[in-house]
């Protein structure tokens, strides 16, 4: 199978999937403008899928709505409702909170009391070698978890956000993906390393979204059940935005701030039933797991006093200092320079991991799936000596507060584990009523340490905080990346909490504010830094709101959050997005640049189009998919054209077919433009193309149009044969004949057909061929049959098919003429895959997919734009 494709990539070289980058050779790329500087160098690319989010509305779709009523219609709402509430349960449920929990509470009792004994007895060396013997095993299993799924590495944001986006990423939304995700988080946390489980938690809610309303599991193929709803790229995105949701809701305690996370960061398309749909998920992610943590934790079932999993508590000034304020208007100009300096950090941080990633998919991936793990194995040694070394040699001891125990509602505040802060700092080599603050940081689990940073009275030293700000930032930017799964916001937020912090002792220390608030500024060094990272702005502000309760923190928060994203726009793109970019996964953004519109659809489609006739020899529709990749194939008539009859005797009609064959683009047309651009190009079939002689009288025309057809059907379209160049024996125009456009018909229809034998002989009428219910068709939803996997023996070449009842009759077009900006917006707001361009008299030109409307496609149609000016 892997041979054919690539002989239908190198050999064709179309481009109705979704990119045929690799299709091209370096030359010829040079010629188009489309190379990179080596810093922007993108490694090599892969072929990914779009998602059908347009309805196919064929005849056995029509019969669906012919049978469909009130009734029905209330039923099928009704059912959707039930699977978003289920969806919502189900990740409240699934989340692996109380694991990491068990695990996270087993870490900071174990360890860090045998480090305590061990500073009056000597044993240091013991308790390293102990503490490096946990971190090695779990970061071990992790690493181990990723070898069996590859794609359930990292966070699953930008997964995620490229399937809501519309692009099939494979294996994403699998349960394999989810077990492998649950259990490594489990085990990267366990381990000591820098990393978050907020980011798999959102990976674990949309894949629980795709997989609960289908009723089945490619992973156990045993469940199985007759659920024919919901079987189509489109429901199961909707149920995919909500599962995402559900997963930030549950981690935060932020429904809202879910909602618009999911539909900030990931869905091209949105409506007003989903928004509502959506936020129902996600209130029933966060009190199902508020629910069962405030039962199991506290005994109280039905208390619901913890929203999500990572809680900021409430922060309050203590009622003995009257001076202290949450924050004032001054403080607000402290807040813009420190979402200045978040945005630089944040850029810092980007640019550092946008390395460090290309170093590992040079040089680690490559390589056996060992050396991954090896590379786990050495961070985890690594970050263990660090935060041992840094906890017992740059620690202050600092003096605890004489008020721990008095009415301090700071201090005596009730968090997510039934402590005050005070109760979770460590005294490491320190004498009585004394701690030490560097070990207070590293040796507590990273939602502790936030919360000691934001409401600890206590204060940390700022040589301290810098040399944590420091270490965390370099190890947590080595982290991401690594072959476990591991999210980042929770490493953001510590590290960006260490840095306001850091900012409110300055401030107390040398300038003498002593009114401020060490909490709030903590909290916005948190936004500022978290913000610069992955340039979330509306729904991260609404994340944070929730989670601190506190509403007054809106507006600094927001002011924040803009500046640090302006900040680090300047320099480069957010993380997820830089991964994205990395992986090549053709991404649309939310708009196109004003400079785009300087561009047509002619300009970026694709003229040369494989297509099919509606009545097809089953030996050219093998033919056709067996050596093409593309996903979709234009249904055409040829529209040979008989103007000169017509042009004899009559001058108002010869002035009007004058003016028609003058102003409409032809696809012979548009290809014999784009060939006389690149006559510099050394290819022999450009070559050909640019220097054959193009006949300037159209061929005779045949007594009958339809025996023609029949005629050509016999063969499959010249182009098709691996051996055969098609500008040998073909002019440009006859290569490049007109096509009446009739419909749009998808690769995994057409092999559904030939697999369930569709078809009728020569000697019989196409009313004769067998129909396809809806249902028959969607069967095999979402793993299709491939036409490598046919017993072609079982299939008689010479029958034929009759694809007009399965086809897409009335799909979207745009006019050559349509500005790019027109283009761009109908294919993201509709989530189309294809896009057809169909000229004035109904012929297909050429067709657009999402390849040819991503950033850097459009770029280099615009040099090429400008250099023919």
């Amino acid at each position: 199978r892997g041979r054919w494709r690539k002989m239908a990539r190198c050999g064709a070289g179309l481009c109705c999937c979704c990119g045929d980058r690799e299709s091209r050779t370096p030359e010829e790329l040079t010629i188009l403008g489309e190379t990179h500087e080596e810093e922007d160098e993108i490694l090599p690319r892969k072929d990914y899928e779009s998602l059908d989010y347009d309805r196919c509305i064929n005849d056995p779709y029509l019969e669906i709505l012919e049978s469909m009523d009130n009734k029905k219609a209330q039923k099928y709402e009704a059912v959707k409702w039930m699977l978003v509430f289920a969806i919502g349960v189900c990740t409240g449920l699934v989340l692996p909170s109380d694991c990491v929990l068990v695990w996270g509470t087993l870490f900071s009792l174990t360890i860090p009391t045998a480090v305590e004994e061990c500073t009056e007895k000597g044993c240091l060396a013991l308790s390293l070698l102990e503490l490096l013997g946990f971190n090695l095993t779990f970061v071990f299993l992790a690493s181990l978890l990723v070898l069996i799924q590859p794609v359930a590495a990292g966070s699953g944001i930008p997964e995620i956000k490229c399937y809501l986006n519309g692009v099939k990423v494979p294996g994403v939304v699998r349960l394999r993906t989810v077990v492998c995700k649950a259990m490594g988080v489990l085990f990267s946390v366990a381990g000591g390393l820098f990393v978050g489980k907020e980011g798999p938690m959102i990976h674990s809610g949309a894949v629980v979204g795709a997989g609960l309303p289908q009723f089945q599991s490619i992973s156990l193929r045993k469940i199985q059940f007759n659920f024919p709803y919901f079987r189509s790229d489109r429901d199961k995105r909707d149920f995919v935005s909500a599962g995402a949701a559900a997963g930030v809701a549950a981690a935060f305690g932020a429904p809202i701030g879910g909602t618009l996370f999911s539909l900030e960061e990931g869905s091209s398309f949105w409506n007003q039933g989903l928004t509502w749909k959506v936020l129902f998920c996600s209130m029933a992610a966060t009190f199902t797991l508020n629910f069962f943590r405030s039962g199991i934790q506290f005994g109280s079932w039905g208390s619901f006093q913890l929203p999500g999993l990572l809680n900021f508590g409430e922060f309050k000034c203590s009622e003995s200092d009257k001076k202290c304020h949450l924050w004032t208007a001054v403080d607000l100009g402290f807040f813009i320079l420190m979402g200045i300096v978040g945005g630089l950090l944040g850029a810092t941080f980007n640019c550092l991991n946008k390395r460090l990633a290309k170093y590992r998919m040079r040089n680690v991936h490559p390589k056996p799936k060992l050396v991954r793990v090896l590379e786990s194995l050495l961070v985890s040694l690594t970050t263990t000596v660090v935060v041992f070394l840094a906890s017992m040699v740059l620690g202050e001891c600092r003096q605890m507060s004489s008020s721990r125990h008095s009415g301090n509602d700071t201090l005596s505040l009730q968090v997510r584990d039934s402590y005050d802060v005070n109760s979770s700092i460590k005294t490491f080599f320190c004498p009585n009523e004394t701690y030490n603050d560097m070990a207070t940081l590293f040796f507590n689990p990273q939602e502790s340490a936030i919360l000691q940073l934001f409401h600890q009275d206590g204060t940390f030293s700022p040589v301290t905080l810098s040399l944590f700000f420091l270490l965390y930032f370099l190890l947590s930017c080595w982290t991401y990346g690594i072959s476990v799964p591991s999210g980042l916001f929770v490493p953001s937020l510590l590290c960006g909490a260490a840095f306001g912090r850091l900012v409110a002792n300055l401030l107390k220390s040398y300038i003498g504010l002593d009114h401020i608030y060490s909490g709030t500024f903590a909290l916005i060094g948190a936004a500022a830094f978290l913000g610069g990272v992955v340039r979330m702005t509306i729904s991260l502000t609404v994340i944070l709101i929730e989670s601190t309760n506190e509403i007054t923190y809106g507006l600094p928060i927001m002011i924040t959050l803009m500046v640090a994203k302006w900040t680090g726009d300047f320099f480069n793109k957010g993380i997820y997005d830089i991964h994205v970019n990395l992986r090549g996964v053709p991404l649309l953004e939310w708009e196109t640049g004003v400079e785009m519109d300087k561009l047509r659809a002619s300009d970026i489609m694709e003229p040369n189009l494989t297509y099919v006739y509606p009545h097809t020899r089953i030996q050219s529709l093998v033919s056709i998919l067996r050596t093409t990749v593309h996903h979709a194939f234009p249904v055409v008539t040829e529209n040979r054209g008989n103007e000169r009859e017509f042009m004899k005797g009559n001058q108002l009609i010869s002035n009007n077919i004058k003016f028609k064959k003058s102003s409409i683009l032809t696809r012979a047309g548009e290809q014999r433009k784009r060939s006389q651009s690149m006559k510099s190009y050394p290819s022999s079939e450009l070559r050909n193309m640019c220097d054959e002689h193009i006949a300037t009288e159209e061929p005779p025309e045949k007594e009958d149009l339809l025996q023609q057809m029949l005629e050509r059907r016999y063969t499959p379209y010249p182009n098709l044969y691996p051996d055969q160049s098609p500008s040998e024996e073909w002019t440009m125009e006859e290569r490049f004949r007109p096509l009446t456009f009739h419909g749009l018909i998808l690769r995994s229809q057409l092999v559904t057909l030939l697999d369930r034998g569709v078809c009728y002989s020569e000697s019989q009428s196409s009313a004769s061929q067998p129909r396809l219910s809806h249902a028959e068709m969607s069967e095999d939803y979402p793993r299709y049959p491939d036409i490598h996997d046919l017993d072609l023996t079982l299939l008689n070449p010479r029958m034929i098919v009759d694809v007009t009842p399965y086809m897409n009759p009335s799909p979207f077009t745009v006019s050559p003429n349509t500005h790019v900006s027109q283009v761009f917006n109908l294919f993201r707001t509709m989530g189309l895959r294809h896009l057809p361009v169909v000229n004035a008299v109904g012929e297909v030109v050429g067709i657009i997919t999402r390849h040819n409307l991503t950033h850097e496609f459009l770029q280099a149609r615009l040099r090429q734009h400008y250099q023919t000016i």
